[in-house]
């Protein structure tokens, strides 16, 4: 079993993801922070491939790109320092960026290289469903790798309905149609939306995104979905304090609380 379907079939509500792009603070940092949210509780965790174009991401992620890649971040160097991830870390892994890294890897190659060190799936914002189907689909499940895709507040419903036939492991549920961000709440016309896709009964869990960054965020994204996903806010606090296992064990800490997250 994918370790994202066993990862929802044992754990009801409150699932916990968090974001942080490889390569960032420091080129050497990516395996000690999977390894360090991992050991702090972290149920599931996106690991970011930095891009110089990052059209759906907000300044704090841009920056963190920008960064990485002058760190010397590469599809490859990545997948270097994933090897071996797998001794250590038990947790869904997910690779999340843009379709032209990926096209210039390989898309076999890439995928090939996903089963090989252990990443359970994939996020491609930018790569149409429909054109996954039509040319990718097959590569993906030779390779077991999931394609996890996104929807919006201004995805209609007859498009949630196919993306929910297309997506494995879990939608995406974007917050807002904005780039992503740390926001202070969510606003009535979201909470709206999340009662709206909440109500479709869709087959895939949903982790909400974009805009968690505090408790009580992330509490009110389990009211509406199975979880949530942490990325801007982790980033920041990283470029803030810098690496450190307190730092983020505290980081982590402060998002679930010790009050219990109902659904």
């Amino acid at each position: 079993m994918n370790r994202i379907d066993k990862l929802f079939a044992t754990k009801e509500n409150g699932v916990l993801s968090v974001y942080f792009t490889a390569g960032y603070p420091t080129a050497g940092s990516t395996t000690d922070i999977i390894k360090t949210l991992a050991d702090s509780g972290v149920d599931m965790i996106e690991i970011g491939i930095p891009f110089s174009d990052p059209l759906a991401d907000g300044p704090v992620i841009q920056k963190s790109s920008t960064t990485a890649l002058k760190n010397g971040m590469s599809v490859s160097l990545l997948f270097s320092q994933l090897e071996g991830i797998r001794n250590s870390v038990n947790v869904p892994l997910i690779l999340m960026g843009y379709l032209n890294p990926v096209l210039k890897y390989g898309v076999e190659n890439f995928c090939q290289r996903c089963s090989e060190t252990g990443i359970d799936g994939v996020i491609l914002p930018d790569l149409p469903p429909e054109v996954y189907i039509e040319k990718y689909r097959t590569t993906f499940k030779k390779y077991g790798i999931y394609n996890i895709l996104l929807i919006s507040p201004r995805t209609d419903t007859g498009r949630i309905r196919f993306i929910d036939t297309v997506s494995e492991g879990f939608i995406y549920m974007v917050s807002a149609s904005s780039v992503t961000g740390i926001k202070k709440g969510f606003t009535d016309e979201q909470r709206e939306y999340f009662k709206r896709i909440r109500e479709m009964n869709l087959k895939n869990p949903l982790l909400i995104g974009f805009g968690i960054s505090s408790h009580e965020t992330f509490t009110e994204a389990c009211k509406n979905a199975r979880g949530a996903i942490v990325g801007s806010a982790f980033i920041k606090m990283l470029g803030e304090k810098g690496f450190s296992k307190e730092n983020i064990k505290n980081f982590i800490e402060n998002i679930k609380s010790t009050s219990k997250v109902t659904g």
